[in-house]
């Protein structure tokens, strides 16, 4: 019977598609886009349920020492014509084409504005850029939370009705109207809004409050980074863009493992070493995008005086899965903690967007994963998804290890964008609300003394028609962009010229900033 509908429903969709392009009824009429998503969506949604009967029939099986063969039970291959291959990076079988709820990536697919842009001269790496230029950063990230307007859920419908399961949409070009007013550089600066945080991490006196602190760092990171309760697309960075900001974090903020009082034994080691007692911490980052295919941005974060710094290389992969698109991050960061000769390795989650056609919203899923091989220590953080009925969206647990003894020594639940309770192994609770965490403001140059591929110039004329709502300009600008990218792609292809990052450096299959504190 699944064979049979699947036969129908591929009738269906090469019926709309013969259709005329004018006239009464043509392929592009929205109920028709409408049912044709609507039935590419049912027939993933029988697939699921037939897998989840086959796999109950084949539990009771067992129950009743039966051993089934698997030929006994009827499978549906799914269908033939697409690839149905989950992602990678975790996606879990619920947050596939199960869901009936149309969705979106949220998360660049590195589409074509990200063809290449590289300036005429030369720069060195060492290129300054002066912190004392910078100005606190008065951007609002908020994104108003409007639903998808009647005449664009037609152009939505469109795209979608273009599509195929399975489907890499690195080239897709995506409608200016689902874009967020920044780039994915500046949104990688954003998971930074709590550095007192960050910088906690060194303060920890013993291998395993470290670790402690670096997993409730990493789960209050992605509620800021991600503004907003609609689903919206940052920029996808051209080659060669850069992003560069940084924070000053009062030392009273940072706060030693589990206490309220301020660390004080970091700021007696500081006076020692005769350092400059000001009352805060610089942080600098720095973020640029190294490939254009496949699209990989990197990000350098450091605090001289804290002695640490975090370096990490992400791909975005997005894929077109029935009535969902999912984006993995592929990469990983490396933080240094360098007073204790200490790195922890870390993943990133896969993103997800819901109801496209409606209020579409953000969802995180997968399993990440933390490790310091020196310590022995790692963390296993899953981002869970919304199941289809019922459940709570947005839920996160965490726990960490001490793998030569096996033992876990904290426990975390909640949701990554609301309240987080950590149950530490002495049997010590903590709740950490991350809506009321203080955010430090991020530090940037204006505008006018930024260079010409920092993310916010280079982008400056999109954002702006964006703001004033005046969508074809934005398009426009947008456009110019890509077109001054491919010229410029095409002369590097005829010169043979391979691009060369000017901040970061390919090392084996990733990539690390050129001067680097543990150089240094």
């Amino acid at each position: 019977i699944m064979s049979q509908a699947e036969g129908q429903q591929k009738n269906l969709v090469q019926a709309i598609e013969a259709l005329p392009n004018s006239g009464p009824l043509t392929a592009l009429d929205q109920d028709l886009l409408l049912l044709k998503a609507t039935s590419a969506a049912t027939l993933s949604c029988l697939g699921e349920c037939l897998s989840l009967l086959q796999q109950s029939m084949h539990q009771v099986g067992q129950q009743h020492n039966r051993t089934l063969s698997s030929e006994g039970i009827l499978g549906w291959p799914g269908p033939k014509s697409h690839s149905t291959e989950e992602l990678k990076n975790g996606a879990l079988s619920s947050l596939s084409s199960a869901s009936a709820n149309i969705t979106w990536a949220i998360v660049p697919s590195a589409a074509q504005d990200a063809q290449a842009l590289q300036p005429n001269t030369e720069h060195s790496a060492s290129e300054l850029i002066l912190v004392e230029d910078e100005m606190t950063d008065t951007e609002d990230n908020e994104e108003e939370d409007l639903g998808v307007m009647d005449d664009q859920r037609s152009v939505i419908l469109h795209l979608i009705s273009q599509l195929k399961l399975g489907m890499d949409l690195t080239r897709v070009v995506l409608p200016t109207f689902i874009l967020e007013k920044r780039s994915l550089l500046e949104m990688y600066a954003n998971f930074m809004a709590h550095p007192d945080l960050f910088l906690s991490i060194a303060a920890g006196a013993t291998p395993e409050e470290r670790i402690i602190c670096f997993v409730e760092y990493y789960l209050t990171a992605f509620h800021e980074g991600r503004k907003g309760a609609v689903a919206k697309k940052p920029y996808n960075p051209i080659i060669g863009e850069t992003f560069h900001c940084s924070w000053d974090v009062p030392k009273d903020k940072v706060k030693a493992f589990r206490t309220n009082g301020a660390s004080t034994a970091s700021k007696d080691s500081a006076k020692e070493l005769g350092q400059d007692q000001s009352t805060c911490y610089k942080l600098r980052f720095v973020a640029e995008q190294v490939s254009h295919h496949p699209p990989v941005s990197c990000f350098y974060c450091e605090c001289k005086e804290k002695k640490m710094c975090v370096n990490a290389h992400v791909w975005t992969k997005s894929k077109f899965m029935g009535m969902s698109i999912g984006v993995s991050m592929v990469g990983e960061g490396v933080l240094h903690l360098l007073e204790h000769e200490e790195e922890y390795v870390f993943t990133l989650p896969s993103a997800y967007a819901r109801s496209i056609l409606t209020i579409p919203w953000v969802e995180l899923g997968g399993k990440v994963n933390i490790n310091c091989a020196r310590t022995g220590y790692s963390a296993t953080v899953t981002f869970h998804t919304k199941p289809f009925y019922g459940g709570k969206v947005h839920r996160v647990t965490a726990e960490v290890k001490h793998n030569p003894t096996n033992t876990i020594v904290c426990k975390a639940q909640g949701e990554w964008n609301g309240t987080l309770e950590f149950t530490y192994s002495n049997g010590d609770t903590k709740v950490i609300d991350t809506t009321k965490l203080p955010v430090i403001r991020k530090k940037i140059r204006p505008i006018a003394n930024q260079g010409p591929l920092e993310s916010r110039r280079l982008w400056q004329h999109v954002t702006s028609s964006l703001k004033e709502g005046n969508i074809d300009a934005a398009t426009e600008h947008k456009h110019r962009l890509e077109e001054r990218q491919r010229a410029e792609e095409r002369q590097r292809a005829a010169l043979t010229t391979p691009w060369k990052p000017k901040y970061f450096a390919k090392e084996g299959d990733g990539w690390l900033y050129v001067n680097p504190l543990w150089k240094t």
